[in-house]
């Protein structure tokens, strides 16, 4: 059970942020010792490598329409991350828990990421920048919160993490006209450049 809860925490938080949830994990396997996080996220070069990608994401994801575009590149990286992280964290083996916890982890961060990405493009529509920048934050925290969370305390921490992905999709659900607006917004923004 605490496998798989590890898996849909880090799956979520994948979906918000895969750099920064593998920097965290692997911060925390590497230097406090959690031996439930693979020794694969642990690695030096890894480690440098996401958190140079998680710096870029980082500031990337304050700039109203930057934010979105990153987001569309991170379609295809935010599910496999959590699924890779999903087939880590299971062995790798090629059995079935390994798939189940792969496609635990891969659709999870999906669904997080398309939630996030949806808030992100109603939020661009406003004109001022501190809403984005406050929602930006907000995904930082919860993503370091929930991933440190997710290797000390699984199950709390995929609990917390289904509130939260179930209260934004109600929330983007309640924010569709404003996605609409975004996406015009957005390919204008493209347009000019």
């Amino acid at each position: 059970m605490d496998l798989v809860a590890l898996t849909f925490a880090s799956g979520w938080a994948s979906g918000i942020n895969a750099y920064a949830t593998v920097l965290v994990l692997g911060l925390l396997g590497r230097f406090a010792g959690i031996a439930e996080v693979p020794l694969g996220l642990q690695r030096t070069d890894v480690l440098i490598v996401v958190g140079i990608l998680a710096g870029l994401e980082f500031f990337a994801d304050k700039i109203p329409y930057l934010d979105s575009v990153w987001d569309g590149v991170s379609t295809f990286i935010r599910p496999i991350a959590g699924a890779v992280i999903g087939a880590l964290i299971a062995g790798a083996s090629g059995d079935l828990p390994t798939l189940a916890l792969a496609a635990v982890g891969g659709v999870t961060a999906l669904v997080s990421h398309l939630v996030k990405a949806g808030l992100r493009i109603a939020i661009n529509t406003s004109p001022e920048p501190l809403t984005n920048i406050g929602a930006s934050l907000t995904g930082d925290v919860a993503v370091v919160s929930v991933a440190s969370l997710a290797v000390l305390y699984p199950v709390p921490a995929a609990i917390i993490a289904a509130v939260v992905l179930l209260a934004t999709i109600i929330l983007l659900i309640f924010a569709f006209t404003r996605m609409r607006k975004g996406w015009r917004a957005l390919r204008a923004w493209l347009a000019k450049d």
